[in-house]
């Protein structure tokens, strides 16, 4: 049986073409794109970047056992597999590890002691925001099974060859920056249970590598670890409950004039759909290899499921601990050391039992910055021919290293990082999204134009983006507009409320959406695609 008849298996198809070179099969097509080659326009080949020991070096890796040498090359047809019940539970799986990780719970910590909301503000963000942000990576992925492409190559599709690498760059940022979080919130928490033995940076420099390892060997080995990390997660959680649940204060209200708690309202709302909208920029990574007829629904539903359960869990937890920090002092004192210190003063009085859960929560970080780090090494292989030619192995291991030393850097700022790191993600994602959404539904579904997933590589059939580019930049305007930092605040932001507010992404959204329709039309009058 190959190995790949469910989505976790350890090895590619046997004719994955730029692990193998070429297909025994000569029936199946091989062309750059495959299309026709009648069909073919100047696509420029790949150039040649790893000459004598470098090549040597990469065809041992690449002939590792489970190691996935395929980058971004598409998915042929007849490469696929029929994964049945199993491959759609193997969804819901992935996105459940990747989602039910320690890092959520501290940012569910921010609101209460960041925006001062209570326990009920906080609930009803926490719920409705997620609901919305898991819609943008579910609607992606669905494109991974038909298409055979990954999601930047899909980006071509709906902002042109050229302007969608702009959101492979911002994706690149935002999958790098969660990859940090995750590196410095498993450090804090190793340091925390080790004491003076082992320091953040250690830590850091530990999450960093086991992250890297699993992003490097690639979708075989990604699956099968995913599609049983939540398991000790689960179970540290659920004593976590047991353990410091008495403590959570369901009576914590609001604090501070009307206006300024709508104002937080609406930031910790932003905040938390800003948490998992960064991957719709990968929704679609994850899928390649699903047989065509994969159904879309079920896509959507067991990727939406998967995301929006474990992160409406875990940040609740987060603001339980939250109320009751201002009420326990041992709490408050290891609140103002870090977050990992807190989550191990939840255990209090577990002993060494509650210390190996705080460390299983830790190692949570893997799951959910494997795929982040995985699908960044895949959007510097879309940046260009030069990205495309070095191995998707040595992207991976570049974005370790990163990742470790960025971590270690800013191992004291973690609260910041997030303050400040996390709004952006959704200014970006959010316009991005909606001008797929509405290429999709507008310009195909209802005027019937199928989409040729075989031109992912052609820039004379792929669209020339300039109505995109607009929109996006457009997009970008109304969130400057809206948004509120340390370090910038809105003309509109700062009217809400007594001292200003974050509505970057919902206004990049409107403005959007309410132009490109129009630049659309005209550039398929003018230009023809």
């Amino acid at each position: 049986m190959n190995p790949l008849s469910h989505p976790g298996g350890y090895q590619i198809p046997e004719n994955d073409i730029e692990k193998q070179g070429e297909l025994k099969d000569a029936s199946i097509n091989v062309t750059p794109s495959g299309s026709d080659p009648g069909e073919q326009h100047d696509i420029p080949p790949t150039p040649r970047i790893l000459k004598g020991r470098l090549t040597r070096w990469n065809n041992k890796m690449e002939g590792l056992g489970g190691l996935e040498a395929r980058g971004i090359t598409r998915v042929l047809p007849e490469e696929k597999h029929d994964m049945g019940v199993m491959g759609y539970l193997q969804m819901f799986s992935l996105w459940f590890s990747i989602s039910l990780v320690a890092t959520t719970v501290v940012t569910g910590l921010l609101g209460p002691l960041l925006f001062n909301l209570g326990w009920v503000d906080c609930v009803c963000c926490v719920i409705f925001a997620n609901a919305l942000s898991c819609c943008g990576t579910a609607y992606t992925a669905t494109f991974g099974p038909q298409s055979g492409n990954r999601t930047m190559i899909l980006g071509r599709y709906f902002m042109g060859y050229w302007p969608s690498k702009i959101i492979c760059v911002f994706n690149i940022f935002n999958q790098v920056g969660w990859g940090i979080i995750g590196s410095i919130v498993a450090g804090q928490t190793f340091s925390a249970v080790n004491g003076a033995g082992l320091s953040i940076a250690v830590g850091c420099v530990i999450s960093a590598l086991c992250i890297g390892i699993i992003a490097i060997f690639g979708i075989g080995i990604l699956h099968s670890f995913e599609r049983y990390a939540w398991i000790p997660q689960m179970f540290a959680f659920l004593v976590l409950i047991g353990s410091a649940g008495r403590n959570f204060d369901t009576s914590f209200t609001s604090i501070g004039p009307a206006g300024t708690i709508t104002a937080n309202r609406c930031s910790f709302f932003a905040l938390q759909y800003s948490i998992s909208i960064g991957f719709s920029c990968a929704g679609a990574d994850f899928y390649v290899y699903y047989h065509n007829t994969t159904s879309k629904r079920l896509t959507f539903l067991m990727t939406w499921s998967g995301m929006w359960i474990p992160l409406v869990f875990t940040n609740i937890l987060g603001v339980g601990i939250a109320t009751g920090v201002p009420t326990n002092p041992s709490w408050n004192e290891a609140y103002n050391t870090s977050s990992g210190a807190l989550l191990l003063a939840c255990y209090d009085g577990l002993g060494g039992f509650g210390s190996l859960c705080v460390v299983i929560l830790a190692l949570g970080s893997i799951a959910n910055n494997a795929p982040g780090t995985y699908a960044a090494a895949l959007s510097f292989q879309v940046l260009g021919r030069y990205g495309t030619a070095i191995p998707r192995w040595m992207w991976s291991f570049l974005v370790m290293v990163v990742e470790l030393v960025c971590s270690v850097a800013g191992r004291d700022h973690l609260y910041s990082i997030f303050e400040n790191l996390l709004p952006l993600t959704s200014y970006y994602v959010s316009p991005w999204v909606i001008i797929v959404l509405e290429e999709h539904l507008l310009f195909h579904v209802l005027c019937r134009v199928p989409f040729d997933w075989t031109a992912w590589e052609d820039k004379k059939r792929l669209p020339l983006g300039i109505a995109a580019l607009l929109a996006y930049l457009i997009g970008w305007a109304g969130a400057i507009l809206g948004m509120y930092q340390v370090w910038y605040q809105g003309v509109i932001a700062v009217k809400i409320g007594n001292y200003g507010s974050d509505i970057g992404a919902w206004l990049s959204v409107a403005f959007a959406s309410l132009t490109y329709p129009p630049l659309r039309y005209i550039e398929l009058k003018v230009v023809g695609r």
